[in-house]
């Protein structure tokens, strides 16, 4: 990728860069992430971790589960990042945190099974009940 990938918090005290984007963007509906983001939903995308880096403060992180950290701006709380020790070379951004979130649409629906009931989706991407199946 040519453009590196850029974003960072509300408030501006947290800022991160990655060089390369891994894998497809998705919506996630997850408990877990729906508590964390006190959203129906989170868009994510999963960029590499060897050229990540925040480049402006320190994000605050908490282990939400036994193999996995997000982190977030402990000025203003926004949702930064989620890494899953099971993978160690991949690190997932909030899309919404991006810069440029419109580069990384969503290509699918993953955990619809944890779906709220009164949310309705009003597209036609693909929708896995847990984990999206390798391709």
């Amino acid at each position: 990728m040519s453009d590196p990938i850029e974003g960072g918090c509300l408030c501006g005290a947290v800022r991160f860069r990655a060089t390369h984007a891994l894998g497809i963007p998705a919506f996630c509906h997850c408990r877990t992430c729906r508590r964390a983001s006190a959203a129906p939903v989170v868009a994510w995308l999963t960029v590499a971790r060897e050229g990540f880096a925040f480049t402006k403060g320190q994000p605050r992180g908490y282990r939400s589960s036994a193999r996995v950290v997000r982190t977030f701006c402990p000025e203003c709380g926004t949702p930064l990042s989620y890494a899953n020790d099971s993978h160690p070379d991949a690190l997932d951004v909030t899309t919404i945190s991006l810069d440029a979130p419109e580069r990384f649409p969503p290509r699918d629906h993953v955990w619809t099974r944890d779906a709220v009931a009164w949310l309705r989706l009003g597209d036609d991407l693909p929708r896995h009940p847990k984990f999206r199946p390798e391709s």
